[in-house]
């Protein structure tokens, strides 16, 4: 409907212009009440889009763009991972328009890795409030390219992403959108966080598809994810939008690629940098959920007898920065299997060794291979002589500083090129989920490989010193029961007569069988049954 000229705003007639009262019926009075409580209801009957087909349509919302705008509504910190083309940004924006014209006195900022990306979000602003009757409309003082003020205090603002960009603004609300595309993310949260959250009401809106892993986005998603942060999380799926089907899918697969697929349209985060394992092994890789899982163990299989076990450990120093791990395989089926699985950033290296003898012990006294830094040092001369726990492997196996494995530039990358092989070749089947993701995060730093910045590889190391271990001529005596139980007597005696003084013998102390966890489940050692009850 056309409004009257001299209501309009220099020269359009579908714009009211500030100082234009409003003569309200019962009936416009009600309707404006309904619509400053219900988004949804205000964006679905007053708002049009511009459809690439049809023109302007009337915006109907598909059932996850209603729930967005709830999201959004209900939440004071959101973040969305959203498929390509799905629609968040034009749904966001109508919930701006929304928020702008029933809240007076308030500033939202909208931001972009483009300058220009964010005035194209105030043009769809504009073009949706141009569908909205003059009754709704508080009226505009100004209108450019850049920002809107209405009558009623209220304005938005766009610019690119950058420190600077509200700098000295109070902002009520701050839209971020494409924020996984944005260089020097870091930077700008860092400098911005105290501007969005001064405000007990502000709200902060963050969209993206994903782009790669190790920038903010993906940091706060996560978190969200997590429940480490305020933020709530919400996703957008490619099957979510209507006329998406397999059929569809296969075809943009053979258009592209289906790395490129997965992470433009399947939500997947990639690594930022060349990761040791390739994309398409990396997507391929599906973790899941333990059979068993307490104090940060997770038990995916359990022991079977006669079955031969290796379990690898990486040592932390319990201070809560990076995590103590290890990880057992199954080296009995084919392809190798990761069982079982420990991560825990606080445990002291003091308590560790107790905790690996419990269940290394209970997977039939399986290998354990340490890696002997300063922490790890400690953790294998305490499980070795200490708890006197018989199978730990030494690399000189001649002295007892040889206990455990020290991870020189040669053993990591014989163990990350062996790594590659293992899983590209399908030969190692990883399925714990914080392996996996760490694995999406291991990019090549100079002529090694590491942890992206601001994520750990831990229970990648222990993936790396398994796949060296079996490069080794050690690993293949293993599948020779007799043989194995022979170097083990042998390295064993080396240690002790090293060790040892002349005429000092070690009281040969029963071997414990059974153990019963802090929460009153009984294990079992190979010579017991090999029956557990977890």
């Amino acid at each position: 409907m056309v409004k009257p000229v001299n209501e309009g705003y220099l020269g359009n007639t579908l714009i009211k212009r500030a100082g234009v009262e409003t003569q309200y019926t019962e009936e416009e009075l009600n309707e404006y009440m309904k619509c400053s409580k219900d988004p949804t209801h205000f964006i679905e009957k007053y708002t049009q889009i511009i459809s690439l087909d049809e023109g302007m349509v009337p915006f109907q919302l598909r059932g996850y763009q209603e729930d967005l705008i709830n999201f959004y509504d209900e939440n004071r910190f959101n973040v969305v991972l959203a498929s390509r083309q799905s629609g968040k940004s034009i749904t966001s924006c109508a919930y701006l328009l929304w928020y702008l014209l029933f809240h007076p006195e308030v500033t939202v900022a909208v931001l972009a890795n483009k300058g220009a990306i964010a005035r194209e979000m105030i043009a769809r602003i504009v073009t949706m409030l141009e569908s909205v009757p003059f009754f709704l409309q508080p009226g505009v003082k100004i209108l450019n390219k850049g920002s809107i003020e209405f009558a009623n205090d209220s304005k938005v603002v766009a610019a690119a992403t950058s420190s600077s960009s509200i700098r000295g603004m109070s902002i009520n609300l701050l839209y971020l959108d494409e924020f996984a595309f944005v260089d020097d993310a870091d930077t700008f949260y860092t400098a911005t966080y105290p501007v969005i959250t001064s405000g007990k009401d502000s709200k902060v809106i963050i969209t993206s598809t994903a782009n790669g892993v190790g920038n903010m986005f993906h940091k706060i998603y996560e978190s969200a994810v997590h429940g480490q942060s305020e933020y709530k999380h919400f996703i957008i799926n490619w099957y979510d939008v209507p006329g998406r089907d397999e059929e569809w899918k296969e075809m943009t697969i053979a258009n592209t690629s289906e790395a490129q697929f997965e992470q433009e349209y399947g939500n997947s985060f990639l690594g930022t940098g060349n990761t040791l394992i390739n994309a398409d092994t990396l997507l391929g890789l599906k973790a899941w959920e333990p059979e068993w899982n307490r104090d940060n163990i997770n038990v995916y299989k359990k022991p079977i007898q006669g079955h031969e076990y290796i379990c690898t450990v990486d040592v932390a120093k319990g201070r809560g920065m990076d995590y103590s791990t290890f990880s057992v395989f199954d080296v009995s089926t084919k392809p190798f299997e990761q069982v079982c699985t420990y991560r825990d950033s606080m445990i002291s290296p003091m308590l560790f060794p107790d905790i690996i003898n419990k269940y290394v012990r209970a997977y039939n006294e399986a290998l354990v291979i340490i890696e002997n830094n300063a922490e790890g040092g400690m953790v294998a001369t305490q499980l070795h002589y200490d708890i006197e726990y018989p199978n730990v492997f030494t690399q000189g196996q001649l002295k007892a500083e040889d206990i455990g494995v020290t991870v020189n530039k040669k053993i990591k990358r014989i163990g990350c090129s062996t790594l590659k092989e293992l899983l590209e070749e399908n030969r190692l089947n990883v399925i714990d989920r914080a392996t996996i993701t760490e694995l999406m995060t291991f990019v090549t730093k100079g002529n090694s490989f590491e942890a992206d910045r601001g994520y750990h590889d831990d229970m990648v190391m222990n993936l790396v010193l398994f796949s060296w271990f079996i490069t080794t001529e050690y690993f293949y005596n293993l599948t020779d029961t007799q043989v194995k139980n022979l170097l083990y007597a042998e390295q064993q005696k080396l240690i002790e007569d090293d060790v040892l003084p002349a005429g000092v013998f070690g009281e040969v102390k029963p071997e414990e069988t059974t153990f019963v966890d802090d929460q009153g489940d009984r294990w079992f050692s190979k010579d017991m049954s090999n029956e557990m009850k977890w």
